[in-house]
């Protein structure tokens, strides 16, 4: 109910500044974050819902994953992630907030020719701001270097590469991702993706996904996509359902 009397500020309160800015740029709903920085002086949020199966025993549902994004200047913007998880193992189930994450975007190069648009992302875990039973034994950091190249006017190409922790041990999980945009039309957009995780001691794992988007203003936007596992070890499938904004 909260959400639901939310929006209609929001939606007010966006269209104010439709026509100031370019149109909103964000790292959801794709794995790809974007090198796009949060323009100066402006607070964006980008929030959604997941529904993920595991296996054929576990699940994972996120209600909410928000990020909390302010720009300071052209080169860096601040970064927060808050996310209530539901797991559940068989019969046992498990909720409550994961460690909160705090980090920064910072501005690396544009693109020029072939260099790729390239900014930089790192966070950091907070293991005693999370609940009970996701509490994590150590600061978790993960990092990665986020490009884009334009192929057209319409069409985009992105990959990340970069690492994570889980706060318990000092073995990193390697990440990469690859994503193709497509704007379909001014207010909608697509893509396509690639994107796994290969543990130091471990055997990685691979997924497929794409989703579209919705561009309400130049500073509201609706998502929706879904993705299935491509390796035996990888999530069978996952939805998710989110919005964006910024003031």
């Amino acid at each position: 109910m909260k959400t639901n009397l939310l929006l209609p500020f929001i939606l007010i309160t966006s269209l104010g500044f439709a026509q100031e800015t370019e149109p909103i740029q964000t790292d959801r709903p794709d794995q790809t974050e974007t090198p796009a920085l949060t323009p100066k002086g402006m607070f964006q949020v980008e929030t959604g819902f997941s529904f993920q199966k595991n296996d054929e025993v576990s699940k994972t549902n996120t209600l909410p994953s928000t990020l909390w994004k302010y720009g300071v200047n052209e080169n860096f913007e601040l970064r927060l992630i808050t996310e209530f998880v539901s797991e559940k193992f068989g019969i046992e189930t498990a909720s409550g907030l994961n460690p909160i994450l705090i980090g920064c975007k910072i501005r690396i190069a544009e693109e020029k020719g072939f260099w790729p648009k390239t900014s930089f992302i790192g966070h950091i875990s907070l293991p005693n701001a999370a609940s009970t039973d996701f509490k994590t034994e150590f600061h978790a950091p993960e990092f990665r270097f986020v490009m884009q190249h334009t192929l057209s006017k319409r069409m985009s190409f992105s990959y990340n590469l970069g690492a994570e922790w889980d706060g318990f041990s000092a073995e990193p999980t390697f990440i990469y991702t690859v994503a193709t945009g497509l704007s379909i039309t001014e207010k909608i957009g697509s893509y396509i993706e690639f994107f796994g995780f290969a543990p130091q001691n471990d055997t990685a794992n691979h997924s497929f996904d794409g989703g579209i988007t919705y561009l309400i203003n130049n500073n509201f936007m609706l998502d929706l996509s879904s993705g299935i596992g491509i390796t035996d070890n990888a999530p069978e499938h996952y939805l998710a359902v989110g919005f964006s904004f910024r003031l």
